[in-house]
């Protein structure tokens, strides 16, 4: 029974992960690096920027800015070529636009 506990804890927590995100000046400060491509099939996440930090709920590219790295869950640095970058990111005009295009990058956000 503990063990089952366990893993609802574990499974609990990983699924209610949010997204608030940092963007940092430098590519070492970041945890991800991410280049934002110009048409959304280019893309591995479709991004929407929520106004409130509530509203960023899981690993579904509903992201929130924070002020501080230290608030945040990630750390990104928006690279200049994607070439740099480890994650392609569109930004969607309509929450229920966003989500994962390319789910083997899921885990660079976890």
């Amino acid at each position: 029974m503990r063990i089952f506990c366990a893993f609802l804890f574990c499974l609990f927590c990983i699924s209610s992960q949010s997204q608030n995100i940092f963007s940092a000046d430098y590519s070492n400060q970041a945890d991800v690096t991410v280049f934002v491509v110009e048409y959304e099939n280019q893309c591995d996440l479709k991004v929407f920027k929520v106004e409130y930090a509530n509203q960023a709920k899981g690993n579904e590219g509903l992201w929130y800015f924070v002020d501080y790295g230290n608030q945040a869950d990630k750390k990104i640095f928006f690279t200049e070529h994607g070439n740099q970058s480890e994650l392609k990111v569109f930004f969607v005009k309509y929450s229920n636009q966003a989500g994962w295009r390319n789910k083997s990058k899921q885990h660079l956000l976890y």
